[in-house]
């Protein structure tokens, strides 16, 4: 029996590494007859049948996962958002730190393409994400001549999952780590502002202090598993405040004496962080309506 970690999965195929050695292993029925199934990311227990492959027999309990694309046991999230091609956006920066808050993933924000945007728009979206470094989001800026390596090293120990929009630049990031690999990028779209998917299954790579995965890129977010009354915990400002309002489930819309709204009128909670969290709370009430 070994132990190793799955780094890629296709056509039912795990890919585990065992201390640099690969292995090509299978789950055995057992999983089918349960409905579960390994993904990438997992630490697994398999038989060995031959010398390059086996019988997965365990998966160690996972610490974390995203389901959407799916990947486990992360230990670092970065969001990876672009200056411009595809334009810098809070609204969507937001969605995305609100599905990481939702699977427990405490997020970092990597933003791309700094050389191809003007001194303005720098200037700008260093202005807005004045606001999330003071909530306490780590934040990076990487453009054409940044230090790659120093990037990803700064990440720390661990599985690093890079994960954000079609079109940032996450395969980008990663040719210019791993030259050998060659992944497929595409130019963006002009009129939908988004690049096509290049990425179409999770993969982990070795890095110097742990791994990093390409995920394929979103083009729309899955809310399906989160509830109304839930968002306000992901927007980690408004949480907080929240927690000196009078009603205990206060939602922070109509309620009386309501803290949240108070910090808004005082300046103290930025005007559009509470529009995106009241456009996503009236988006996921509709959304359970209909249903």
């Amino acid at each position: 029996m070994k132990t190793g970690r799955i780094i890629k999965s296709l056509s039912g195929v795990y890919r585990v590494d065992v201390q640099g050695k690969m292995y090509d292993t299978k789950p055995r029925g057992l999983f089918r007859k349960n409905k579960f199934s390994p993904i990438v990311g997992d630490v697994v227990d398999f038989d060995v049948e031959n010398k390059i492959e086996g019988y997965i027999q365990h998966v160690h309990e996972r610490k974390n996962e995203l389901k959407r694309p799916p990947v486990s046991n992360i230990d670092h999230l970065i969001i990876v958002m672009s200056a411009v091609e595809p334009d810098f956006s809070t609204q969507l920066l937001d969605r995305f730190l609100v599905i990481a808050h939702s699977y427990h993933l405490r997020p970092q924000i990597l933003i791309t393409k700094k050389d191809l945007a003007t001194s303005e728009i720098q200037q700008n979206i260093q202005q807005q994400l004045a606001t999330y470094a003071d909530i306490g989001y780590q934040i990076q800026f990487i453009g054409k001549d940044s230090d790659i390596d120093a990037i990803f090293n700064e990440w720390g120990e661990g599985l690093a999952v890079l994960s954000g929009q079609s079109g940032v630049g996450k395969s980008t990031l990663l040719n210019h780590y791993f030259p050998e690999l060659q992944l497929e990028t595409q130019h963006i779209s002009k009129s939908l502002n988004r690049g096509r998917h290049t990425t179409r299954h999770v993969e982990l790579f070795e890095r110097s202090n742990g791994f990093i995965a390409d995920t394929p890129g979103f083009s729309a977010l899955d809310f399906d598993h989160i509830q109304k009354n839930e968002v306000k915990e992901y927007f980690i400002d408004i949480n907080e405040f929240g927690e000196l309002c009078k009603f205990r489930d206060c939602n922070h819309i109509n309620e009386p004496k309501c803290n949240v709204k108070e910090q808004l009128a005082q300046g103290n909670l930025a005007q559009f962080r509470y529009d995106h969290y009241v456009q996503l709370f009236n988006e996921i009430s509709n959304r359970k309506e209909r249903y």
